[in-house]
């Protein structure tokens, strides 16, 4: 039975110690599992960081992962949600000759449409930031593309849940422990 190929956001509640990263990581490289986006932050709960990881693999696969993330002492809960149960974005930067933004209108009409917004200008170049979903970022920078991008840098999905998870109660105890 073949399953289907499907993106997930798996969410790691862990404790912060060095290494995790690497263990956590080794486990989707053992499964040749590509990671397609990565974050950590601090989770709701003082003390306890949150890793948002995005895979494209079968529910299965998810499930494995998942439960082989649980065995790290560090990690406290693991879980996987589709794209349709979350909501998410990410963010990104274009920075770009200062010069273009005067002599080209083109891209002030891009800048506009696409809910950009300028974050500094001098008169070397001026920094653009974008949030969004991937295929708002990607169609971005493909249009400013055409006037020369400086730099770019794109983060890695951030993510919640559309339905209420019973996660922050009991990292709430755990952190009372």
């Amino acid at each position: 039975m073949n399953e289907e190929i499907k993106s997930f956001t798996i969410s790691v509640y862990t404790e912060n110690n060095i290494g995790l990263l690497n263990r956590i990581s080794a486990i989707f490289q053992r499964r040749h599992i590509n990671i397609e986006s990565l974050t950590t932050s601090q989770s709701e709960i003082e003390n306890v960081n949150r890793f948002v990881i995005v895979v494209n693999i079968t529910e299965s696969q998810a499930s494995k992962v998942v439960k082989q993330i649980e065995k790290q002492v560090e990690a406290l809960r693991a879980y996987y949600h589709t794209d349709d149960e979350t909501i998410y974005t990410e963010s990104c930067m274009f920075k770009i000759k200062s010069d273009l933004l005067f002599e080209e209108p083109q891209i002030q009409n891009i800048i506009k449409d696409s809910n950009a917004r300028i974050v500094t200008v001098n008169k070397k170049f001026f920094v653009l930031e974008k949030s969004g979903r991937r295929n708002e970022i990607e169609l971005l920078r493909r249009e400013l593309n055409v006037f020369g991008i400086m730099q770019f840098v794109r983060s890695g999905r951030i993510a919640v849940t559309k339905e209420e998870m019973k996660i922050t109660e009991m990292l709430a105890a755990f952190n009372n422990q």
